[in-house]
Parts: structure tokens; sequence; C-alpha cells
């Protein structure tokens, strides 16, 4: 007999680009969780709806051969790295079919040229920031469970996925390098030796929140520490042993947050001990130079360094900038790309909705010696008017990095209206920017388009187009 509501022998034909495995049922798509193309699977449905289904594996017939062992000891409980368990290069393979696809199916304009993706150079230990989550209802796996032993529910890690207050305590992560792991382990002790609170979401209280890491490529590290409680000794003391336990260490800051929600974008860090920022460095595409970025304790800056500066170059190379263009760098956030092209423009003009990474931008602006760079806060589509057109000018060349969501309407219009002669469009959501494309393409003409992996082991892929103004 047919257990109820499992379909036998599904094939995984795809992956979505929420990391979902894919199959076809009768000409309607299936979803399912923790497969990858190749498995052939018994799948219990969990949703069924009109257009759709969703559901999880119960029985393997068949694995892939694209699967592998993953080397984390989290997989499939931590929300990260859902790809984990698939080899490298069927990953870029999914990613680069995911883009082809957004761009034939939403899109729908003719690409010059599709490239082959730009692979990650390193994909474990890329990251330079991680955020980590304090809990006093620390997730318990099957083991612990069984065990029968009393267990502590004081945990520091990452979030389960759809659990807003329970967090998966982590004690190695391969995401970050080294101390990374260190700082959250002693950190971790120290608090559970020394009787210090973990936070309930709940309720609002509990001194420990959270724990932001940052690192640079040639070994800066900042720790922030958000608490919930002023407890200025208390934190003092924890702080004071970390930086003796590890002397790697070059900045620390903590933020006392009695807020509700952990955002602290709002609070005002207070400087512990070292620096009172980093210094992320890029070679200068025109003469080898080094390009300084400050990254502060709320600073942006992309958290993939190595492959951030390969996608720069790419949008630098296909920007193509000569001495005379005025270039406009639209979502320009702490001015990274702005920087990086600057020194062959005659003019650069930075838009970025967050004032705070406006003022970054300026500090880079001026570390770097560009004073032809000018940078502008607020919403996108109430600056980029006819207004800042006739005080620089309108641009030659438009670079633009917007959020997941694309373009407001009224953004694509107005760069319709400016009608600069390239505009390279680089994007974290392809979908999204197919769709701006598309409006675009009253105009332009797409060159070429080429991913770039960003984000190794999960479905999230970057893409970077160039758009050319058709001959009238």
């Amino acid at each position: 007999m047919k257990p109820k509501n499992v379909i036998p022998l599904v094939e995984i034909i795809d992956m979505s680009s929420t990391g979902k495995a894919v199959a076809r049922i009768d000409g309607k798509v299936l979803f399912v969780d923790n497969a990858i193309p190749g498995d052939i699977i018994d799948v219990r449905i969990k949703k069924n709806k009109k257009a759709f289904m969703e559901g999880y594996p119960v029985h393997f017939h068949q694995r892939s051969s694209s699967i592998i062992e993953p080397p984390c000891d989290y997989f499939g409980t931590c929300g990260g790295c859902k790809w984990q368990n698939i080899d490298y290069q069927s990953q870029i393979k999914f990613k680069e079919k995911q883009v082809f696809e957004n761009f034939t199916r939403i899109g729908k304009v003719e690409v010059g040229e599709m490239l082959p993706i730009m692979s990650a150079p390193e994909i474990y230990h890329f990251r330079n920031k991680l955020e980590f989550t304090f809990s006093n209802m620390k997730w318990l796996t099957r083991d612990e469970i069984d065990s029968g032993e009393e267990i502590s529910r004081n945990g520091l890690g990452f979030h389960i996925p759809g659990q807003f207050d329970k967090i998966l305590d982590i004690f190695n992560c391969h995401l970050q390098p080294s101390p990374s792991n260190e700082i959250r382990n002693f950190i971790r002790d120290y608090a559970l030796e020394n009787g210090l609170t973990f936070y309930d979401i709940k309720f609002n209280r509990g001194l420990l929140r959270n724990l932001v890491v940052r690192t640079t490529n040639d070994q800066q590290v900042m720790v922030i520490l958000q608490v919930a409680q002023p407890e200025t000794k208390t934190i003092h003391d924890l702080l004071t042993a970390l930086l003796n336990h590890i002397p790697a260490i070059t900045s620390c800051f903590y933020i006392v947050n009695e807020k509700k929600n952990d955002s602290y974008y709002d609070q005002d860090p207070i400087h512990f001990f070292g620096d009172k920022f980093l210094t992320e460095q890029m070679k200068s595409p025109y003469n080898g130079e080094t390009i300084q970025f400050q990254v502060g304790p709320k600073s942006f800056y992309q958290t993939n360094a190595h492959q951030a500066e390969n996608l720069y170059h790419l949008a630098w190379e296909w920007a193509d900038i000569q001495p005379t263009d005025l270039v406009y760098d639209l979502y320009t956030g702490t001015g990274t790309i702005a920087n990086y092209v600057a020194k062959g423009a005659r003019e650069v003009v930075g838009i970025e909705y967050v004032e705070e990474a406006v003022e970054d931008a300026r500090k880079n602006a001026e570390l770097n010696g560009n004073k032809h760079l000018h940078f502008y806060s607020g919403d996108m589509k109430d600056l980029l008017t006819p207004s800042l057109f006739d005080k620089h000018g309108k641009p030659d060349i438009i670079i633009t990095d917007p959020p997941r969501a694309g373009m407001h309407e009224d953004v694509v219009k107005r760069i319709l209206e400016a009608a600069p002669q390239k505009i390279v469009y680089v994007s974290c959501n392809p979908a999204t920017q197919a769709r701006d494309i598309e409006l675009l393409s009253e105009k332009y003409v797409v060159n070429k388009v080429k991913p770039v992996d960003m984000f190794p082991h999960t479905p999230h892929v970057e893409n970077v187009a160039l758009l050319t103004l058709k001959n009238n």
C-alpha cells in the first residue's frame, strides 16, 4: 500500500534559485528539500498548491553523481551552506543555468554573449564577516536529546531556519578564517564558566546578545560584542580576558542595545581596544597601487573580499572608462566601486540610500586622494533627477549595483532619459536584473553577461551585464 501523501520514484531534474531541488509531476512543479539533480527518491508532500507542490525525501533509491560528503558537522541543520553536499563544479553549473533562464524567461531580451561563470578562488574560509547570536534556548540535536543527560540550553551560533528563537551552537564553522572559531568558542566558555546570562529573545532579558567578527586579508581582526544590559564591569572583564587569550585581535567594540531587535545600526558602538577601523585593500586596475577602504563596526563591505575585487575588475574592464568620461555609480554603498574606477574618469558621482554608508564613501575618497568623487545620500528615485544632471552633467557611463529588489521603475526611466553610452549592471538577483534590463531594452542592447560566484555552497549568484546604447 502506498503511504499517504508520498509520491514514489521521483526524479530530481533541476535546482531552483532558492536552493530547493526541482521535479515535475504530471506537468506540475515539485520543490524538494535536501535533494539534488540526479537523485531518484520517494517524496512526502507537505504542501500542495494549484501551481506547485513542496515535499521532502523519505527514501532515496539512487543518489546523484554530484553528491559529496559535506565537511561541516552541522550540515542539514544549520541554515547556511545548503549546497555543501554538492560538488563545486556542479554548483556553479546550476548557478550559470539560473542566470541563463532568468534572461530568457523573465527578461526576454536578446543577449549578445552569455559568458561562463567566474568561479570563486576559495570555497571555504572566504567570508570576512560573520554574525553569531547568543540564546538561552539552544537547539538540541537528536544525540543530545537521546543522551538523557542534563544539557545547558545556552548557545552561541546561527539561527535554525524558521525558528526565530532557536540557535544552533556552533563550534567549528568553515566560512571564516582563523581566529573566528577561537573567538566565538572562548567567549562561550568564559560566559558559561562565569555565569554570564545568554539572551532570551521572548522576554528581552539576559546580557550577551550578539557577536560580530570581521577579518581582513592581511589578518586584521575586529570583534563587536552586542549586549542587552549596561553591565560595564562584566563586559570589560570579558573583553579583557578575550584580548589576553587572543592577541591577534586588532580592534574591539561593544554595543549596549536594550531594544527588542538585534539591529545596531541606530546604536553607538563603544570603542574598547585597538584601532577604530579595519583597512581593506585592493589593487588599482590602472597602476597597481593600493586602494584602501576603512571598515568600521557599522560599515558595509563585500563579505567575500577576494571575489569582490575580481567582480569590480570585470565591471571596470567592461565599462572601459576614458579620461573624459563622467561616471555615475548608483547604489554606491561605501564607495568601493566608485573609488576602484575613479583614477580613469573625469568625475564620478555616487548615490546611496544609507547616510552612514555615504559618510564612509567620502572618507574612502579622501583616503585615496580622489577629490573628483561626489556622493549623495537619499532615495535613488528622488536624487537621480534632471537637477542632478544639470549640476554634474548627464553620465557617459552608469555602473549600477542595486539591492535584491532591483531598481525602481522611476530610476529606470531616469536612466533612459539620461541615455549614457554604456551601463554596467551588477546584480545579486538575476531575476530582478533581467526584469530591469527588459525595460532598458527600449534603448539598449545587451552585449554580454557573466555570472560571478561570490558565495559557494549557496544558491546565490551575482551577475554582471554590459548594455550599450542602440544606434539611432
